[in-house]
Protein backbone atom coordinates (compact mmCIF):
# COMPACT_ATOMS: atom_id res chain seq x y z
CA UNK A 1 0.00 0.00 0.00
CA UNK A 2 3.04 2.68 1.11
CA UNK A 3 4.10 1.64 -2.77
CA UNK A 4 2.37 4.30 -4.29
CA UNK A 5 2.50 7.13 -1.60
CA UNK A 6 5.36 9.26 -2.84
CA UNK A 7 7.62 12.09 -1.09
CA UNK A 8 9.10 14.38 -3.30
CA UNK A 9 11.79 16.11 -2.99
CA UNK A 10 11.54 20.17 -2.65
CA UNK A 11 7.65 19.21 -2.03
CA UNK A 12 5.75 19.73 1.10
CA UNK A 13 3.83 16.75 2.00
CA UNK A 14 3.10 13.50 -0.11
CA UNK A 15 1.88 12.16 -2.80
CA UNK A 16 -0.24 9.40 -4.05
CA UNK A 17 0.82 8.22 -7.88
CA UNK A 18 -1.66 8.47 -9.92
CA UNK A 19 0.09 7.78 -13.42
CA UNK A 20 2.97 7.51 -15.80
CA UNK A 21 3.87 9.25 -18.14
CA UNK A 22 7.06 9.17 -20.71
CA UNK A 23 9.37 11.36 -18.35
CA UNK A 24 7.19 11.60 -15.41
CA UNK A 25 4.77 10.76 -12.84
CA UNK A 26 1.59 12.32 -12.32
CA UNK A 27 0.71 12.64 -8.38
CA UNK A 28 -2.01 13.72 -6.61
CA UNK A 29 -1.17 16.01 -3.16
CA UNK A 30 -2.79 13.54 0.03
CA UNK A 31 -3.77 16.99 1.52
CA UNK A 32 -4.76 19.43 -1.40
CA UNK A 33 -5.65 16.30 -3.63
CA UNK A 34 -4.52 18.30 -6.34
CA UNK A 35 -2.46 16.34 -9.57
CA UNK A 36 0.87 17.65 -10.61
CA UNK A 37 3.73 16.59 -12.45
CA UNK A 38 6.79 15.07 -10.99
CA UNK A 39 9.94 15.08 -13.59
CA UNK A 40 12.77 12.55 -13.84
CA UNK A 41 14.96 15.32 -12.13
CA UNK A 42 12.82 15.10 -9.10
CA UNK A 43 14.13 13.42 -6.16
CA UNK A 44 10.90 11.16 -5.87
CA UNK A 45 11.02 7.99 -3.14
CA UNK A 46 8.42 5.46 -2.42
CA UNK A 47 6.92 5.27 1.39
CA UNK A 48 7.30 1.14 1.08
CA UNK A 49 11.13 1.70 -0.03
CA UNK A 50 11.95 2.87 3.43
CA UNK A 51 13.06 1.25 6.46
CA UNK A 52 13.82 2.07 9.84
CA UNK A 53 17.49 1.03 11.02
CA UNK A 54 17.44 -1.41 14.22
CA UNK A 55 20.73 -3.32 15.76
CA UNK A 56 19.19 -6.52 14.27
CA UNK A 57 17.31 -5.75 10.72
CA UNK A 58 16.03 -2.82 8.66
CA UNK A 59 12.27 -2.79 9.63
CA UNK A 60 9.77 -1.42 6.88
CA UNK A 61 8.07 1.89 7.49
CA UNK A 62 4.57 0.29 7.53
CA UNK A 63 5.14 -2.11 10.24
CA UNK A 64 6.76 1.46 12.16
CA UNK A 65 3.83 2.83 10.68
CA UNK A 66 1.90 0.02 12.45
CA UNK A 67 3.49 0.24 15.88
CA UNK A 68 2.92 4.08 15.95
CA UNK A 69 -0.71 3.64 15.10
CA UNK A 70 -1.09 1.07 17.94
CA UNK A 71 0.53 3.21 20.37
CA UNK A 72 -1.28 6.04 19.89
CA UNK A 73 -4.96 4.08 19.00
CA UNK A 74 -4.95 5.46 15.50
CA UNK A 75 -4.28 9.44 16.20
CA UNK A 76 -1.63 11.79 14.94
CA UNK A 77 1.22 12.41 17.32
CA UNK A 78 1.84 15.97 18.37
CA UNK A 79 5.58 16.23 18.27
CA UNK A 80 5.97 19.67 19.37
CA UNK A 81 4.27 18.29 22.54
CA UNK A 82 6.67 16.08 23.09
CA UNK A 83 9.28 18.75 23.33
CA UNK A 84 12.42 18.57 22.84
CA UNK A 85 14.84 15.93 20.85
CA UNK A 86 15.86 13.91 24.01
CA UNK A 87 11.85 13.54 24.43
CA UNK A 88 10.98 12.65 20.69
CA UNK A 89 13.48 9.91 20.82
CA UNK A 90 12.36 8.46 23.96
CA UNK A 91 8.87 7.90 23.01
CA UNK A 92 10.19 6.92 19.43
CA UNK A 93 11.94 3.70 21.77
CA UNK A 94 8.46 2.88 23.06
CA UNK A 95 7.13 2.33 19.39
CA UNK A 96 10.11 0.80 17.99
CA UNK A 97 13.02 -0.07 21.20
CA UNK A 98 15.46 -1.50 18.83
CA UNK A 99 16.35 1.20 16.20
CA UNK A 100 19.81 1.92 16.17
CA UNK A 101 20.64 5.26 18.09
CA UNK A 102 23.46 6.23 16.30
CA UNK A 103 22.35 5.26 12.55
CA UNK A 104 18.93 6.97 13.27
CA UNK A 105 18.89 10.21 13.73
CA UNK A 106 16.21 12.60 15.53
CA UNK A 107 15.15 14.45 12.15
CA UNK A 108 14.43 11.14 10.51
CA UNK A 109 11.95 10.69 13.60
CA UNK A 110 10.61 14.17 13.09
CA UNK A 111 10.16 12.82 9.68
CA UNK A 112 7.90 9.30 10.42
CA UNK A 113 6.05 10.83 12.69
CA UNK A 114 5.23 14.04 10.22
CA UNK A 115 4.28 10.94 7.63
CA UNK A 116 2.42 9.22 9.95
CA UNK A 117 0.09 12.36 10.48
CA UNK A 118 -0.18 12.99 6.97
CA UNK A 119 -0.98 9.33 6.27
CA UNK A 120 -3.83 9.49 9.54
CA UNK A 121 -5.49 12.97 8.40
CA UNK A 122 -5.92 11.85 5.09
CA UNK A 123 -7.98 8.98 5.78
CA UNK A 124 -5.48 6.07 6.04
CA UNK A 125 -6.20 3.41 8.48
CA UNK A 126 -4.10 0.65 7.46
CA UNK A 127 -0.28 0.48 6.42
CA UNK A 128 0.17 -2.35 4.74
CA UNK A 129 -1.56 -4.23 2.12
CA UNK A 130 -3.29 -7.53 1.77
CA UNK A 131 -1.02 -8.10 -1.03
CA UNK A 132 2.18 -7.78 1.43
CA UNK A 133 0.60 -10.38 4.20
CA UNK A 134 0.02 -12.30 1.44
CA UNK A 135 3.53 -13.02 -0.30
CA UNK A 136 4.66 -13.33 3.31
CA UNK A 137 3.32 -17.14 3.45
CA UNK A 138 4.70 -17.75 0.21
CA UNK A 139 8.36 -16.99 0.71
CA UNK A 140 7.32 -19.44 4.12
CA UNK A 141 6.49 -21.90 2.21
CA UNK A 142 9.32 -22.21 -0.51
CA UNK A 143 11.74 -22.60 2.08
Amino acid sequence: MLKTILSISGRPGLFKLVNQGKNMLIVESLATKKRVPAYAHDKVISLGDIAIYTYDEDIPLADVFESIKEKNEGKTVDVKALGDDAKIRAYFETVLPEFDQDRVYTNDIKKVFSWYNQLINAGFETFKSQEDNAEEPEVAEEK
